[in-house]
């Protein structure tokens, strides 16, 4: 959160209200965590005064403001990032933080601009995880230039996006938050794509049916357009959308089905099991091995701190974590293994498995712009042949 539904309602109120005025003065928070300005917020705010806004742009989660020259602001809205325009509602945020009874501008204000026929606009941030960049052509340049095409402006046709899913070997959860994919779906989204199709978040893509695909693929188009066209205004929500009962992680149920919730690409994800279910090879055990593990580490154990935005989170933090899920699935795996192996008198024979699914590296944001190579998590994958052969090492002792 926000989304891309948050954001482009944020471009189309940017876009009505103040595009043709000039900028009469700028502000930008002392805040080098969210505010990138190598010059100097002098100098950033130097570069805003005098220049008219001609666009505003968006592309996935991230929006700019094109101006009459160069350098344009640019906005990546993080967890909670957002934009208010003085007297205009521009949309009720899932996680808002300014109100009418509060200052102007607000206290988290990041970036301030007065135009010069008096209206005011700011992008505040909370959180801290948005960034604020000027850029001489924001599209050439991470991370927007590293962005898959636009869930809304640029949809995958059918067939692109069946051939797509056929070439990725990784759950479709994760899949769906790899913005370099399709940029735009976050948390939320990608939940309720997910269970208005019928597809459990831990299918591997390239596993889905035709007919899966076709349903996901109209899902997504759906989802994304309605959420736009009421400007991301939650209560306009369908009332049988999953969105209304996902939050917290609290017991409940949508349209009389129970949800739960699990861990996939990371994220903790809420579902439906009566409703989706996994498919062909992959077996229910994965479900039980996620739950137990989002059990034991406490997946967000504040509803506030589970990062709606993946990739605003620190790459370190992100890897940490990452790897932290696979060694508790390991260890469990291991311990398995190891009182298998005990029960057969130290002898472990192979048993059949499936076709493995080898998971391809995914994009990790960095806070400046640049992307590295994370390993998913393995959680979708049931590799126990491997998983023997660890158990089934000699350690040496020590000396």
């Amino acid at each position: 959160m926000p989304e891309l539904p948050e954001v482009e309602a944020a471009r189309r109120a940017l876009q009505a209200h103040c595009v043709g005025r000039r900028i009469a003065r700028c502000a930008v928070a002392d805040d080098a965590k969210v505010v990138v300005a190598p010059a100097g917020r002098a100098a950033f705010e130097r570069a805003m005064v005098g220049r008219t806004i001609v666009a505003a742009r968006r592309k996935g989660k991230n929006l700019w403001l094109q101006l009459d020259a160069p350098p344009f602001p640019s906005f990546q809205f993080g967890m909670a990032g957002a934009i208010y325009i003085k007297g205009v509602p521009v949309t009720n945020y899932k996680r808002s933080v300014v109100n009418a009874e509060e200052e102007w501008p607000s206290k988290y204000s990041k970036f301030f601009a007065e135009l010069d026929d008096g209206l005011e606009f700011s992008f505040t941030d909370k959180r801290r995880f948005a960034r604020v960049r000027l850029f001489e052509d924001p599209e050439t340049v991470p991370p927007i230039s590293e962005l898959g095409p636009d869930a809304l402006f640029e949809p995958m046709s059918v067939d692109n996006f069946l051939d797509s899913l056929g070439r990725k070997k990784i759950g479709i959860k994760a899949l769906l938050l790899d913005q370099s994919f399709i940029s735009g779906i976050g948390n939320w989204i990608a939940d309720e794509v997910l269970y208005q199709s019928r597809i459990h978040p831990l299918q591997i893509a390239s596993n889905l049916s035709r007919e899966g695909c076709e349903a996901l693929h109209r899902s997504i188009q759906e989802v994304v357009k309605y959420a736009v066209e009421v400007d991301a205004d939650l209560e306009r929500f369908p009332k049988e959308w999953l969105f209304h009962h996902r939050w917290g992680k609290k017991p409940g149920t949508v349209n009389g089905k129970k949800i739960e919730f699990i861990t996939a690409g990371g994220r903790t994800t809420a579902y439906v099991p009566q409703l989706q279910k996994l498919t062909g090879a992959q077996s229910s055990k994965m479900v039980a091995t996620n739950l137990e593990q989002l059990a034991e580490n406490g997946d967000a154990k504040d509803p506030e701190t589970d990062g709606e935005d993946a990739d605003m989170l620190k790459p370190k933090k992100r890897a940490t974590t990452s790897r932290a899920a696979r060694g508790q699935q390991n260890k469990d795996s291991l311990g398995a293994s190891a009182r298998k192996a005990r029960g057969n008198g130290g002898c472990s024979k192979k048993t059949g498995t499936n076709a493995e699914a080898v998971a391809p590296k995914m994009a990790v944001t960095k806070s400046n712009g640049e992307q590295d190579l994370d390993e998913p998590s393995s959680n979708a994958v049931n590799n126990s042949d491997q998983v023997i052969r660890r158990s089934s090492r000699k350690v040496k002792p020590r000396k």
